[in-house]
């Protein structure tokens, strides 16, 4: 049994798991107490000041409001590139909309960074707001 622990590219591995399978209580059990998110980086509908969501009842908040009111979310990672404590994903976010006739597509870097102890310490996603793509979806 291996003792050691989970490096960020397997903590993003199982955040977005967590998130795919809608599995919020295993979502949140990954993030250190004071970790922060920002998804997207920066001012947006989700984060209007732009400061991100830091600790683990802010971090619930965010998942309540942005992540569980959708239908399904599937990752796709293209290129992974794991350099000390941290990792950067590149690859694409599709989002399935609340009633299932619409897909939000983003194209997306995230970066995981962990504490060192098998926890996430950070999770910031690269992506820009207005180049979300709107799919309808066949009926």
């Amino acid at each position: 049994m291996n003792d050691e622990p989970l490096n960020a590219r397997e903590l993003g591995m199982r955040s977005r798991a967590a998130v795919h399978d809608r599995d919020r209580d295993g979502w949140l059990a990954l993030f250190a107490p004071d970790a922060l998110v920002q998804d997207p980086i920066g001012p947006s509908p989700f984060d209007p000041e732009g400061t991100g969501h830091r600790g683990i009842d802010a971090i619930a908040a965010f998942y309540d409001t942005v992540i569980a009111p959708s239908e399904a979310v599937d990752f796709e990672i293209t290129q992974s590139y794991l350099a000390g404590d941290e990792v950067a994903d590149v690859g694409v976010i599709r989002t399935t909309i609340a009633g299932g006739t619409h897909q939000a597509v983003v194209h997306v870097v995230m970066t995981y960074r962990t504490d060192g102890a098998g926890k996430i310490a950070s999770l910031r996603a690269y992506w820009e707001f207005d180049k979300l793509e709107l799919v309808e979806l066949g009926g």
